[in-house]
């Protein structure tokens, strides 16, 4: 299974280093030197992981093959993919994959359904839960433990307990 990692910034330097957007919550792993990721655009790798560094509170990793500016900025914007094994999941028991959550049945604290779970919309601010409910309309939910309490993989389904407004918002639609 392919999960993305992160996306590629703007060139750092002459050298070849790039800042990279992380999309992972384990980028030491994801992110290590010598990590070879598939890329999307397909044609700009793979690239195998040469170094890695913080700066000023940013990653930048240097790719082999890629040993200056003009290379570097040639990458932008590409998706790093690293391939997974699809029945492992993180360490932290609060959290989860991507393709974990997606198809979840949503359900709310009381029982009703609301909905499935279509994808999951990574925001800067927080991830939302992008669920299709059976009318065919869609509602955002805030991925945070105050409105998704629990998630319930053995039984397919999210609880959650919305705020008011939440639901009534998208049915308004």
């Amino acid at each position: 299974m392919q999960l993305v990692v992160a996306r590629i910034g703007r060139a750092h330097g002459i050298r070849g280093e790039v800042t990279v957007e992380v999309r992972t919550d384990e980028p030491e792993l994801r992110l290590a030197p010598g990590a070879v990721l598939a890329t999307d655009p397909a044609e700009r790798g793979p690239l195998r992981i040469e170094t890695g560094r913080v700066h000023s509170g940013r990653l930048l990793l240097r790719f082999a093959g890629v040993g200056d500016r003009g290379a570097a900025e040639a990458l932008r914007n590409t998706l790093l993919i690293a391939e997974i094994d699809p029945d492992e999941v993180p360490d932290d028991p609060d959290e989860y994959y991507d393709h974990q959550l997606v198809d979840l049945d949503v359900v709310t604290t009381e029982g009703v359904h609301v909905g499935r779970i279509e994808e999951i919309a990574h925001l800067p601010a927080q991830d939302l839960l992008v669920v299709r409910r059976a009318d065919g309309g869609e509602v955002l939910v805030p991925f945070v433990e105050e409105i998704v309490p629990e998630i319930d993989l053995e039984e397919q389904k999210a609880v959650i307990s919305p705020p008011p407004g939440l639901l009534d918002e998208s049915e308004a639609r």
